[in-house]
């Protein structure tokens, strides 16, 4: 099916594949992409670029228009992937999920980067194929070295936004930076705004003292709340904390509805459940990561102005709705110790493929460190560090960086 919207048209595609592609015979779930081009190109056989979205577990972006795609249009046709179990790809969610614990955890083990470029390589060939380019944004860029380490023959040129990983590290080094880095943006929020540090401290006292429940029946407890930490890494995310802190009570005596609705909409895990379970596990190469973030949060991030970021933890299994019925599941995959590597480090110190990534010096995500590290041992890949953005430069900013990079990769800037 293909619709016409402002400034493009889109096509929609699906696939079936093997859930796990070891065994090409079994089990199998569908695989959602959606093609969009410019309606002036029309009729023109224009090269592909896969665009691979961040996460892990999120969807593709549902566009209303060209959008941070103007630039890419002119020359490519895009497809935006649902990755497995996202969006219209077999979706996974609390109401989708069925099996014993046992079960979740064997289905769940086939949706990290390794499947999603198996999708990808698969998708490739029914399209007919020979070589495409990929954009992968923050987790997509994750996929990116998988692909280059797996099909490398496959790729034509490699875009990367805020997405470049350590290659060998584990989840406890990642996070020993990562808390360091929200450390300091909680320091710079309170900088921009002095007056929330009374405010978010007196919300978490109340928290503690009072059993307030969100629209769905949760509790809002001071850990889920702290968790709204995660917004701070992106471009208007202090910005956004500030309102929904500063505008957060109803007569100075209750929170608001909008609060409560806002909070549980933004810490629910509805639709995004593989992030949850698989989060640690995008750094988990043999041995599991064993709740990292939980092992290694440091004590300052119990006081009650502190929040957290891109960490999860196992009471969220128990507090959460959307999250409850994978809690025995995320538990086994915490502790199992045969994951399978992600990147093979000698194929892409040989890499001949150009890519062309962009690393955000204060990214609160992505340590800037291993991406320079990485970038230093792959072959072939021209690095632009800078700290004019945040994580999300893609999606706000789109048309500095993606000319530039797609600049960079035709040679050095």
């Amino acid at each position: 099916m293909t619709i016409s919207m402002p400034g493009l048209t889109a096509t929609d595609h699906e696939f079936t594949v093997p859930l796990d592609h070891g065994d090409p015979d079994g089990r199998t779930i569908q695989v959602f992409a959606r093609e969009i081009r410019d309606p002036a190109t029309a009729g023109q056989d224009l090269p592909w670029m896969l665009f691979l979205q961040g996460g892990p577990g999120g969807k593709s972006p549902r566009l209303t228009g060209q959008a941070h795609w103007a630039h890419v249009l002119k020359t490519h046709r895009v497809l935006l992937l649902d990755q497995r179990g996202t969006g219209r790809s077999t979706p996974v969610t609390a109401a989708t999920i069925q099996g014993s614990d046992a079960e979740i955890a064997d289905y769940l083990r086939h949706f990290r980067a390794d499947a999603i470029v198996a999708d990808c390589e698969h998708i490739r060939r029914s399209l007919g194929v020979e070589q495409w380019e990929t954009w992968g944004q923050s987790y997509g860029g994750f996929i990116t070295y998988t692909y280059l380490s797996v099909a490398p023959e496959a790729l034509k040129a490699c875009y990367i936004t805020g997405g470049t990983p350590g290659l060998d590290v584990s989840a406890d080094v990642l996070y020993t930076r990562t808390y360091e880095h929200v450390r300091g943006k909680v320091r710079r929020y309170y900088r921009r705004y002095p007056g929330d540090a009374a405010k978010v401290r007196r919300i978490a006292e109340h928290l503690a003292e009072t059993k307030v429940m969100l629209p769905d029946g949760d509790r809002l407890t001071v850990d889920r709340f702290k968790t709204l930490g995660m917004r701070l890494g992106t471009g208007d995310g202090m910005e956004s904390l500030h309102w929904l802190v500063d505008e957060a009570w109803s007569a100075g005596t209750r929170l608001t509805d909008e609060f409560l609705y806002s909070v549980m909409t933004a810490t629910g895990f509805v639709d995004t459940p593989i992030y949850a379970v698989l989060h640690e596990h995008c750094y988990a190469q043999g041995a599991g990561p064993a709740w990292s973030a939980q092992r290694l949060k440091p004590a300052d991030f119990d006081d009650p102005e502190m929040f957290t970021g891109e960490m999860i933890y196992p009471w969220m299994f128990e507090e959460i709705r959307a999250l409850r019925p994978f809690q025995g599941a995320a538990e086994r995959l915490a502790h199992a110790g045969d994951w399978p590597l992600l990147y093979d480090l000698e194929r892409l110190a040989a890499n001949q493929v150009p890519v062309a990534a962009v690393a955000y010096h204060d990214d609160m995500y992505v340590d800037v460190g291993l991406s320079i590290d990485t970038a230093e041992r792959v072959g072939n890949v021209r690095l632009w560090v800078t700290n004019e953005f945040e994580h999300d430069a893609f999606r706000v900013a789109a048309d500095r960086v993606v000319p530039r990079l797609m600049e960079l990769a035709r040679g050095p800037v």
